[in-house]
């Protein structure tokens, strides 16, 4: 971590490729989005957001392939959607050309990098439990056409283990595609409650079910599942909850209004 504003992935990537995770902090929004929140659509001040991203932008390359993300398995080529008048309606975005910046929006919904180690191509992918169910890292991976064993994965900060309850139909649609994906539920202590009624991470729609739900469900550990099914054996980071950790992180579940982080990741162009 860089000043505790930018989180720098610790993962074996190849010197072609960047990546950077933001936190809450380091901007320049006034709670309850205090400071650093990236997003256009929760409903700060339009002049404080586009500062945000100035202040972002002048770590990356160029500007990033802002997405409008709905939990869904759409992935786009980030050199072909970044200049679009509105961002792409997808959940994930791949690059191949330096330069290009890929980036998903998360505030306890778990951001996905990838990169090849060759250093040829690399993909953000925003995984909600409901677009990790439906095959968005998948879809990710198909996107990259590189073979799977050739990848490396960093998973972000998202909701942790032990404070994202869900109910019983989260579990059965995960473990209906993967009998060992009950390993990443736990049962809930009676009269327990991982955290006040949950919601979703991105535009205000439902990513989980409501509190009372009986299980928690390790979201980190879902991906990992996923990924290694795929033949992704390098999988980094997983350490960091955006509900308990709250002078770092944004959590919608948490605090309901709230603002964005984002997580980023290119191919330099000094390589």
């Amino acid at each position: 971590m860089t000043g505790a504003t930018w989180i720098v992935p610790d993962w074996p990537a190849p010197a072609s490729v960047r990546s950077l995770v933001t936190t809450r902090r380091g901007g320049v929004s006034l709670p309850p989005y205090g400071s650093l929140n990236l997003a256009d659509h929760v409903g700060d001040d339009p002049l404080a957001v586009a500062a945000n991203r100035q202040r972002l932008g002048q770590r990356l390359p160029a500007s990033p392939c802002w997405l409008q993300q709905v939990h869904g398995t759409t992935v786009v080529d980030a050199a072909a959607a970044v200049g679009a008048a509105a961002p792409a309606v997808a959940d994930a975005s791949f690059a191949r050309a330096s330069g290009v910046v890929c980036v998903v929006m998360t505030a306890d919904c778990l951001p996905v990098l990838l990169c090849d180690r060759a250093g040829t191509v690399v993909a953000a992918a925003h995984a909600g439990w409901r677009g990790l169910q439906a095959g968005i890292i998948e879809r990710t991976v198909t996107a990259m056409k590189v073979p799977a064993a050739s990848l490396l994965a960093y998973l972000g900060p998202a909701i942790g283990a032990q404070a994202f309850e869900v109910g019983d139909e989260v579990r059965q649609a995960f473990v209906a595609a993967d009998p060992q994906a009950a390993h990443a539920f736990s049962k809930l202590a009676r009269g327990a409650a991982a955290a006040d009624a949950p919601a979703d991470c991105s535009r205000g729609q439902s990513s989980v079910v409501q509190a009372g739900g009986g299980w928690l469900a390790d979201l980190h550990l879902l991906a990992r599942q996923r990924l290694l099914r795929l033949g992704v054996g390098s999988i980094h980071g997983g350490d960091h909850c955006t509900l308990r950790q709250h002078e770092l992180f944004f959590s919608y579940r948490r605090d309901r209004v709230t603002g964005r982080m984002a997580s980023l990741i290119w191919l330099a162009n000094d390589q």
